[in-house]
């Protein structure tokens, strides 16, 4: 028993914290504050599942789908705008010959004639290396954006008069691009096979496809590890005309 002077006693006493006391205080708040700032970012929802990639992915698809409806609008609208100009618009023969041929060159009219349609895949998901070739790495199996860019390349250089990748018409603003393993082109998502179609002189543009150093290297990797090539010739193919905007947005005419 302790005497009455070590004895505290009253109210205004003085507590002595322990370190072990302190320690423990602060785990329980921070583990307060963690499961405090997961439910305000979680917002009642799972954060250790993919389901934000699912909601990008599926976002991406439905954009895809309404710029092709407003491609099919545009397209219908400027039918009706040629229609309404072709009425009357005082102009001379020779100035709507010159126009067409404008708008021909431009590719927002449909045109037509022999042509050729390259197709490029992914390699099977079982590839294996072809004898005397290294095991393959992830990007040896996949079509990359130099390969697309490569066969539009090699059209244009074997004469084509019109090109389309998948169902759109490209013209001088078009941009092949790809994220991951999809296509993006004019603000719409494909994924492969990637059909790529033109119109010309066939013997030329097999020519041009065989002599490009980028599709000689391609070949090498449809050799090894089996990604996807084929060319289909065509007595006769239509593209469509371009239906988008021509408006340039971030590019200036040189004055």
């Amino acid at each position: 028993m302790s005497n009455s002077a070590d004895t505290p006693t009253g109210p205004g006493r003085s507590i002595r914290w322990r370190p072990v006391r302190v320690l423990t205080a602060a785990v329980f708040a921070l583990a307060g504050l963690i499961f405090v700032t997961s439910f305000n970012t979680a917002k009642g929802t799972n954060l250790r599942t993919d389901a934000s990639l699912l909601r990008l992915s599926d976002l991406i698809e439905e954009r895809s789908h309404k710029n092709a409806g407003l491609d099919e609008s545009a397209a219908a609208l400027r039918r009706q705008v040629d229609a309404l100009a072709a009425r009357d618009d005082g102009s001379t023969e020779a100035q709507d010959a010159k126009l067409k041929a404008l708008a021909a060159a431009a590719g927002t009219t449909e045109t037509s004639g022999p042509g050729l349609t390259v197709t490029l895949n992914d390699a099977p998901p079982n590839a294996q290396a072809a004898p005397g070739y290294p095991e393959p790495q992830a990007n040896d199996l996949v079509i990359h954006q130099q390969d697309l860019q490569a066969v539009v390349n090699a059209l244009w250089q074997g004469g084509a008069k019109g090109i389309k990748v998948m169902d759109q018409r490209l013209i001088s603003t078009s941009a092949v691009r790809c994220v991951g393993n999809t296509l993006i082109l004019q603000g719409r998502v494909y994924s492969p096979p990637y059909k790529i179609t033109a119109v010309g002189d066939r013997d030329k543009l097999n020519k041009a496809l065989a002599d490009s150093p980028a599709l000689q290297n391609y070949q090498l990797y449809v050799k090894a590890y089996g990604l996807g090539w084929k060319v289909d010739e065509h007595r006769a193919v239509t593209l469509p005309g371009y239906s988008g905007t021509v408006d340039l947005h971030y590019a200036k005419p040189v004055s």
